[in-house]
Order: C-alpha cells, then sequence, then structure tokens
C-alpha cells in the first residue's frame, strides 16, 4: 500500500508563488531579450559587413524571428492557436540557429584581426559563406538529430534487490514537454518504443509538459495504450509546475498513469519512491517526505524525482537508486558544457553518491531550440540485478 505522504500533494500553487512566478518570468524575459538582441544584431552586422549582402532583408527578418521567441512562449502559456504553435517553433529553430550563427559571427572577425596582423591576404567574404554555412548545416543536423529517438540500455545491479526483480527491466523516460512542438504524436512514438521493449515497469521523471497551453486530453490520450505488468509511475518535473500541477495530474491519472503524490508504493517486493519537484527543491520537505517515507534500507529501493540534485538527502534516507532528467545533457554544444559544470558528472548517466546509485537521462524531448548536438534523444532501458 502506498505511504501517503503530504497533505498538499496535489495542492494548487499558491497566489504568492504565482506571482514570484510571474515576477521571475518577467526578469528572465528582460534579460533573454536583451541577449538575443545583441547576438542577433551582432550576427546580422557581421553577415552584412564580409558578405557584402545589404538587403534591408538581412536585419529585419532575423530580429523578427529570434525576437519572436519570447513573446510566443509567454503568450503560450495563456493561448492556443496554430498560428502561435507555427510562430513557436519558427523561433525556437531560429534561436538554435542563433548559437552557431554567433560562433560563426565571432570566427569571422578573428580570421579578419589575424589576416590583419599577419598581413595575410584572405578572401573574407569567402571565410563568411563558409561559416556561416557550416553554422546552418549544423543547425540542420541538430534538428534531424533530435527527432531521432535512441534506447539506451544500462545494467544497475542494487544490494538487496528482491528476487522476482532480478533481470526485470525497467524504462526510463523523461522531459517529453509537451506543447507547441511536440504533442500527442510524439507520444505515440514513443508508447509505441515502450511496448516494443516490453518493459516490466515505467518511470516518467517530469517535464512532461513544456508549460504552454494545450488540449491535455488529447495529448495525453496515446499514453493509454502503453502496457507495462508492473505499472507506469510519474512524478513532477519544474516545467508541469509553471501553472497548477493538478490539471496535468489528472489528465495523466485518467491516461492510466500512476502519480506518485510524494509517497511510496511496493511494487512486488521493490520500493519505489515519488517526490514531486517543488517539494524535491525545498531541502527540508524533501527530507521530510522521505522520512516519512519509512524506506526499508534492507530492501531495494528507486525514487523517481525530477532533478539530480540535493543527492545527500536520499542517500542519508537509505535510496538504493535516484532516477532523473531535466538537464537535457545541455541539449547542444556548447550547453552541454555549460551542464556539465553545473551538475557535474550527475549531468548525465550512471554515477555514484556514496552509496547511492544516480541515473541520468538526458530526456527524450527538447525545450526551445529542437536541436541536439552532443546529445540524444533517448529513452533509458534499465536491467536490474542483484548487486
Amino acid at each position: 500500500m502506498p505511504s501517503s505522504l503530504s497533505s498538499a500533494e496535489t495542492a494548487p500553487i499558491s497566489a504568492p508563488r504565482e506571482r514570484s512566478e510571474t515576477v521571475r518570468m518577467t526578469i528572465f524575459a528582460g534579460i533573454f531579450t536583451t541577449i538575443l538582441l545583441a547576438s542577433t544584431l551582432l550576427v546580422v552586422a557581421t553577415w552584412r559587413h564580409f558578405s557584402g549582402l545589404n538587403s534591408l532583408a538581412w536585419i529585419f527578418v532575423p530580429l523578427v524571428l529570434t525576437l519572436g521567441m519570447v513573446p510566443a512562449i509567454l503568450l503560450g502559456f495563456r493561448l492556443r492557436h496554430p498560428l502561435l504553435r507555427a510562430s513557436y517553433k519558427i523561433s525556437a529553430v531560429s534561436l538554435g540557429a542563433l548559437n552557431y550563427t554567433l560562433f560563426a559571427a565571432v570566427a569571422c572577425w578573428l580570421v579578419a584581426e589575424g589576416a590583419a596582423i599577419t598581413g595575410m591576404a584572405i578572401n573574407m567574404r569567402a571565410v563568411a559563406f563558409v561559416l556561416f554555412g557550416f553554422a546552418v548545416i549544423i543547425t540542420g543536423y541538430g534538428i534531424l538529430n533530435a527527432a531521432l529517438l535512441r534506447i539506451t540500455k544500462v545494467n544497475v545491479p542494487l544490494p538487496n534487490l528482491p528476487r522476482s526483480w532480478e533481470g526485470r527491466r525497467i524504462a526510463l523516460v523523461s522531459d517529453v514537454h509537451l506543447g507547441n512542438v511536440r504533442g500527442a504524436g510524439f507520444v505515440r512514438r514513443i508508447v509505441a518504443r515502450l511496448n516494443g521493449l516490453k518493459p516490466d515497469a515505467v518511470l516518467i521523471a517530469g517535464d512532461m509538459f513544456d508549460g504552454a497551453e494545450v488540449d491535455l486530453a488529447a495529448i495525453v490520450q496515446p499514453w493509454e495504450k502503453l502496457s507495462a505488468e508492473h505499472g507506469v509511475y510519474f512524478a513532477t518535473g519544474n516545467h508541469d509546475e509553471f501553472s497548477d500541477r493538478r490539471k496535468y495530474l489528472t489528465a495523466l491519472s485518467q491516461a492510466g498513469i500512476r502519480v506518485l503524490n510524494n509517497e511510496k508504493v511496493t511494487v512486488d517486493g521493490l520500493q519505489l519512491v515519488g517526490v514531486h519537484d517543488s517539494e524535491a527543491g525545498n531541502p527540508s520537505v524533501y527530507q521530510t517526505i522521505l522520512q516519512r517515507a519509512l524506506i526499508d534500507r534492507g530492501s531495494a529501493s528507486i525514487l523517481l524525482t525530477h532533478q539530480p540534485s540535493h543527492l545527500p538527502i536520499p542517500e542519508e534516507a537509505g535510496v538504493s537508486l535516484q532516477v532523473s532528467g531535466h538537464t537535457h545533457g545541455g541539449q547542444f554544444w556548447p550547453w552541454n558544457r555549460v551542464v556539465s559544470r553545473v551538475h557535474g558528472r550527475f549531468a548525465y548517466g550512471l554515477n555514484r553518491h556514496g552509496k547511492l546509485l544516480v541515473l541520468t537521462s538526458s530526456g527524450a524531448g527538447t525545450w526551445g531550440p529542437p536541436l541536439r548536438v552532443g546529445t540524444k534523444s533517448e529513452i533509458v532501458l534499465i536491467t536490474l540485478s542483484a548487486g
């Protein structure tokens, strides 16, 4: 039987928290827009300077495309319309292209400066075409790579694993990010792959949604076709809590997914604990939830929580394995390097923190630019063994 741990487990976000989120998002939007504007102007000025193509279209089109991202995100939290979805997709791709054309622009100036210092005669127009062309190719590759859903197989030895789970397989899915880019069709692809793998259980580590306004009943309906003998389990991610999370949890429950509301369930002898992202982000609340879960240290346990953070807390509580997502592995270069600096070795893969094993997935979907360069979209298939 589940151990109920929080009377506020599905409570809506409070008014003060909503105001705090609004202020935070406004500040972020202002900073982000300023950075986008400066970056786009640098790219446009560099391209026009070195390519010799001085049409005003090279100014206005890039500005409209990249600066449309912020209003598309903010409007998407409140409105649902095909034109808004199309605008978001175009702007998201443009933002990914901006990432690489910015590096191309900087490289152009470095080459030009190097040529000036050394006195070398270099055709900078050709250089600009090569560098910017390469940026466009990388962006295209990133889009195609993100669309490929791969299966990553991991063997995980757990001490005191119940004999009934020896050799059984659990699928880990995270960061689906249903919204303006991906919808029910993407869920159908994931469900088809999962049903082909025939896992004994499925764990979904948050960020099922990206925060955009969507038809919840339609977008989660394909999950009803998922078959796993020992169940499908979910705990929220940060994007699932951009607004009142109850609507998301209700929709997923109606689609046959077992929401773990800060609680423990025992499945054929294996302890499963799910903690929502909001509670896991508060160390004292997180610690209390795991203490009240009464995790049996003499038997294997798996913790389902979105972010690979505050790891001493589950280790102290006696958790055997934590499964998470959130990082996207950095999603695309060079941000994969940044994420690795932030999360260290826990940014991706199976790693150990003391007695706690931590498995972080790069996720099935994407957020923002639908690109992956240096990372992969994945479902993780875990094979358990006694360790």
